[in-house]
């Protein structure tokens, strides 16, 4: 055995001690740590000879990075939608990490982890037990897991099957939706379906909801194509639903397949407040959900929730590998998904899920939201900001209160002084053509004295920052 590995071993326990004892020194002091930290340009890293150990190398972690590890997990860290960790979430963690089981064995624990852990999840969205589940890195790729599903499910309507025969076979394929979350087009890319077959069908007046009238319009005129509709379920900017029970109305009488993009937006379901949001949302085919957000588990964890299982064998199932099943008689979830090696996702979940219940995760959905609504509020009351759509749900979306060709440099100079300063973090964005704000509360730390303390903050950096365009 190395040296170095060797000498790691006998002083494990110390190692464990040294790395919790950062751990909690650092979260210990998360609610006044700066959202965020520039850090300067580093010199290029050289790999050593040998290597220094375990406790040296934390020791230089602490030296080189510990002054720039901003609060990513704090209260007031708006930009991203990013919840924070809880603390059944970190255990669970760190016992994924110290367990490393591959959760493809499924023979294991890992495996029924995963199993219960939807259950669980399915529970909490109040979905039914035709979803079959499975844990994907983010909702980008859960997204893409539920548009690959499809494409098999458009090719089964042309009477071919795309995961044997290539997507070559495939005539005119269109995905439609009103406003598609960045990872849809990245996700037609990497299928190779492409950016070009999304159909943009128009939202409604002053919305990010599709006009349903318009879409049937499309729908009609292309009676005889099935097709793909992805639909919102909180929207980037404004958390905006597409009205999911039209949607379900309108598959009765037309052939598409309904992904539901609902990362963050499935969390509505939490709350008898909201749920009504989600309404219909059973009779879609996939949907996406992002476990990393609202749920407050570590990065990177979403979950796909699909009808079709068999479909999804058809697309990911592994042919010609003995050693990890037969796809057609025994159910295991590297069948079902892009990835064979899959980190156990899972159990910061069903940690998270056990320790908090129903009501936990009702007051957090709840208790963000009216943070978000008091933060539209002040906004609205404002004689700087302007607020640019009501607040649905966890996002307040605005901009500065100025001529609209001085708006490009203000906020951007306003977000470059915010995160300077570093009170709470932001992120700019575009709305309807005009630059933009975005403020996205879905951290369980986050208080209304959080959302007026950072309330203090932008008032004071618009105040002692003028007009707050560079060079004024």
């Amino acid at each position: 055995m190395n040296a170095r590995l060797e000498q790691d071993l006998t002083q494990l326990n110390d190692l464990l001690a040294a790395a919790q004892q950062f751990s909690a020194d650092l979260l210990s002091r998360v609610d006044e740590l700066p959202a965020s930290i520039a850090m300067p340009e580093q010199a290029e890293a050289l790999l050593p000879q040998d290597g220094a150990g375990a406790i040296a190398t934390l020791n230089r972690f602490r030296e080189q990075y510990g002054p720039y590890l901003a609060a990513g997990a704090g209260p007031r860290y708006w930009g991203f939608v990013t919840g924070g960790v809880t603390p059944a979430a970190l255990a669970g963690d760190w016992l994924a990490s110290a367990i490393d089981m591959n959760a493809a064995d499924k023979g294991g624990a890992a495996f029924n982890i995963e199993i219960e852990a939807l259950q669980l999840a399915r529970q909490l969205f109040g979905l039914p037990d035709t979803f079959a589940g499975s844990f994907v890195s983010g909702a980008t790729m859960s997204n893409f897991t539920g548009l690959a599903v499809a494409r098999q499910w458009l090719g089964r309507q042309q009477g071919k099957d795309i995961g044997q025969q290539g997507l070559g076979v495939l005539h005119d394929v269109r995905v439609l939706s009103c406003v598609p979350h960045s990872s849809v087009p990245k996700c037609l890319s990497m299928l190779g379906i492409g950016r070009d077959a999304l159909v943009k069908i128009p939202a409604l007046p002053l919305r990010e909801s599709v006009n349903i009238a318009a879409l049937e319009s499309w729908l009609e005129t292309h009676k005889d194509q099935p097709v793909i509709y992805v639909a919102s379920a909180g929207t980037v900017n404004t958390t905006d639903f597409d009205d999911i029970a039209a949607l379900a109305a309108l598959k009765e009488r037309y052939n598409f397949w309904l992904h539901i993009d609902a990362a963050f937006g499935g969390f509505a379901a939490c709350s008898p407040k909201y749920a009504h949001l989600l309404k219909g949302w059973e009779a879609a085919d996939s949907i996406t959900i992002d476990a990393h957000k609202w749920m407050n588990v570590p990065y990177d964890a979403a979950m796909i929730f699909c009808r079709y299982p068999d479909l999804q064998a058809e697309t990911f199932k592994n042919v010609g590998a003995a050693y990890l099943g037969d796809p057609a008689k025994d159910f295991n979830f590297i069948h079902h998904v892009p990835e064979n090696s899959r980190r156990l996702r899972a159990l910061p979940a069903w940690y998270s899920l056990l320790a908090y219940g129903r009501q936990g995760y009702k007051e957090m959905v709840e208790d963000n939201i009216r943070q978000a609504k008091l933060l539209g509020s002040l906004i609205d009351d404002s004689p700087h900001f302007m607020l640019l759509s009501p607040v649905n749900l966890c996002v307040a979306c605005f901009t500065l209160n100025l001529q609209q060709e001085e708006l490009a440099a203000a906020t951007a100079r306003f977000l470059e002084v915010m995160a300077t300063r570093g009170i709470a973090f932001m992120t700019p964005t575009v709305y309807k053509d005009m630059p933009a704000i975005r403020a996205a509360i879905v951290n369980w730390r986050t208080t209304e004295d959080d959302v007026r303390k950072t309330w203090q903050e932008m008032e004071d950096v618009v105040i002692s920052n003028r007009f707050l365009v560079a060079d004024s």
